[in-house]
């Protein structure tokens, strides 16, 4: 038994090229999530997959039923891994995501995905709040240029800059080598 658990968020197909939301980095961060999801596996450790989906009447990406709700081919489940739709950007609200961790006694997550600013963000604040240890593997993460009061962020700074507030007092954010000891 295991206390460990890899939480992969939103790796779906629209935010590849050709979807409907493409993010910068995408490639390079599911090649490096794909390398840590194949550890996991050889490991046996607990694998939970985390789908959004947009309500239909509203959806900018992410629509029910479309190919680019599904998990990107580079991380699809295998039979036996958990996948848990969500509709909010905190992975844990209102979804079975707690109860399924706290069911298996899952106390330390490994959390990968997309977006940095968004979900990765929201569900990382969460699970440190709930009480979990969670390790982010930060070149496994990907996000896009924002702009605010006509300030364009490129990614690299959206992402620089969730990635260090939450290094600062919520999870220990490593690399996919580091996360994998090579």
């Amino acid at each position: 038994m295991t206390d460990k658990a890899l939480i992969i968020v939103d790796l779906q197909n629209d935010y590849f090229p050709g979807g409907r939301w493409e993010l910068v980095g995408i490639e390079r961060a599911v090649a490096n999530a794909a390398r840590v999801l194949a550890t996991f596996r050889e490991k046996g450790l607990p694998i939970i997959h985390i789908r959004h989906e947009f309500p239909p009447e509203n959806a900018p990406f992410f629509a029910p039923g479309s190919d680019g709700a599904k998990i990107n081919a580079a991380v699809v489940p295998r039979e036996g891994e958990t996948v848990v739709p969500k509709h909010h950007p905190n992975a844990f609200r209102d979804t079975p995501l707690r109860a399924l961790l706290d069911e298996k006694g899952i106390s330390a997550l490994t959390v990968l995905g997309a977006m940095s600013h968004i979900c990765i963000d929201a569900t990382v604040r969460a699970a440190v709040d709930f009480g979990y240890d969670v390790t982010l593997v930060y070149d496994a993460v990907a996000t896009r240029d924002l702009l605010f009061n006509g300030v364009s962020v490129p990614a690299a700074h959206v992402h620089a800059a969730y990635m260090a507030a939450l290094s600062f007092a919520y999870a220990t954010v490593v690399s996919t080598d580091e996360s994998l000891g090579t």
